[in-house]
């Protein structure tokens, strides 16, 4: 079977390089979403903005296996970190997905996706095994030939990478408050974001494999938003570009 390849951007500006990738290229229009459609070398590709919060991840993600017939999709972006250790700059790419704003106690669990009897969605292991990978191969090659000199310094950048749990929610966590209760809960979950676990539902009830990686902008906390868009841009974007390029060499 041949492949192809959907690829999710969190924001618009954390795939504009990934776009730039993309050769013979056509922009599909759909439900206000632009799908551009093209090739990274020999590989078919799919890139599209997610657009933000879980809702609108799931229209564009449904968008993708339905009306493109992807066979595997990728998710990249940025996200808070809340385990101890992580530093802006990591990144982390899932083992598991859960949504940590769904409750609908005393019907079901807590974080219990109705219906389907679980909590947790499980990214695909050779997906997971190959960003780590391409990951790997980004840090190996040094960040500063990624990013430039002078966003390692600014940044302080000294990537390394983890694999573990993301955890999605309709919210921006920018308190200590909020990050601790998360981590109360879910004491596995490495770092959070606002689409990831409703993208991961729809490849489990399509059964289309997928993973997230996640670059750490910032910490969670009351200094969530310090330099965000400066970091996307200088930052997130370069890594997506870095990190697709090595998974479509692999591939």
């Amino acid at each position: 079977m041949t492949r192809n390849i959907g690829i999710l951007g969190a924001m618009a500006q954390e795939i504009d390089e990934v776009k730039a990738l993309l050769t013979e290229k056509t922009v599909v229009k759909i439900a206000n979403r632009e799908f551009v459609v093209g090739k990274i070398g020999n590989v078919r590709c799919v890139v599209a903005f997610s657009k933000w919060g879980k809702v609108a991840a799931t229209i564009t993600a449904t968008l993708l296996i339905q009306e493109f017939a992807v066979t595997d999709l990728f998710f990249i972006g940025t996200a808070g970190a809340l385990a101890d250790g992580l530093k802006v700059g990591d990144i982390v790419v899932s083992k598991r997905l859960v949504q940590h704003d769904l409750d609908a106690r005393p019907i079901i669990s807590r974080f219990e996706l109705p219906l389907l009897n679980r909590v947790y969605v499980d990214s695909d292991p050779d997906l997971t095994a190959l960003a780590g990978r391409a990951v790997t191969n980004l840090i190996n090659k040094g960040v500063e030939s990624i990013v430039g000199k002078e966003a390692v310094k600014e940044f302080n950048l000294n990537p390394t990478l983890h694999f573990g749990d993301i955890a999605s929610g309709d919210q921006f966590i920018n308190s200590v408050e909020k990050r601790d209760e998360i981590l109360s809960l879910l004491p596995d979950v490495q770092c959070v974001e606002m689409e990831g676990a409703a993208v991961a539902q729809v490849c489990l009830e399509f059964g289309t494999p997928f993973t997230v990686i996640r670059t750490i902008s910032d910490t969670a906390d009351h200094n969530a938003r310090v330099d965000f868009g400066k970091f996307i841009v200088k930052v997130a974007n370069a890594y997506s570009r870095a990190i697709v390029l090595e998974i479509m060499q692999m591939i």
